[in-house]
């Protein structure tokens, strides 16, 4: 494993956080704040920029995943499954990290296309926050927290 690509990588997964949090906070505020008012070109480029850089993470999260020692590796050294989902800490990073933020992206790309849908504006500001605060809940839980005690350390 090439670990200089391998950090590179767990610091973009770690910023990139931030950016999607960021991003789905403004999705959120913005069709909170949106009313009876159409929805406009902004709207939409907010929801695809979200959507992308969410795509981003998934895509360098499954690449961590892969090659770093929290992934799929750890069925390998804890002794298979049943052991890994003894160990809260292995739990976290092999199992549930993964499926939450697999289900939240899902949430995030079934909000943007509720935009696309043939109905009233004001029903597609809604549905978009609903989506988007479901998907903000899932990955609020999903993310290895300094204060969590499954988390250890961020990098």
């Amino acid at each position: 494993m090439d670990t200089t690509l391998y950090n590179a990588m767990v610091h973009a997964h770690s910023i990139g956080r931030w950016i999607v949090l960021v991003l789905l906070l403004f999705a959120i505020v913005n069709s909170l704040l949106a009313g009876r008012r159409p929805f406009i070109k902004s709207d939409n480029r907010l929801g695809l920029l979200l959507t992308i850089f969410a795509d981003l993470m998934l895509l360098i999260g499954i690449y961590l995943y892969i090659v770093g020692d929290k992934g799929y590796k750890i069925f390998n050294t804890a002794g298979g499954m049943s052991e890994v989902m003894k160990s809260p800490g292995l739990r976290f990073y092999a199992v549930e990290h993964i499926a939450g933020m697999l289900i939240a992206i899902v949430l995030i790309h079934i909000g943007k296309a509720q935009a696309r849908k043939p109905i009233g504006d004001r029903a597609k500001h809604r549905r978009t926050l609903l989506f988007y605060l479901l998907a903000l809940l899932i990955i609020l839980v999903s993310i290895p927290w300094p204060f969590r005690a499954v988390a250890g350390h961020w990098f």
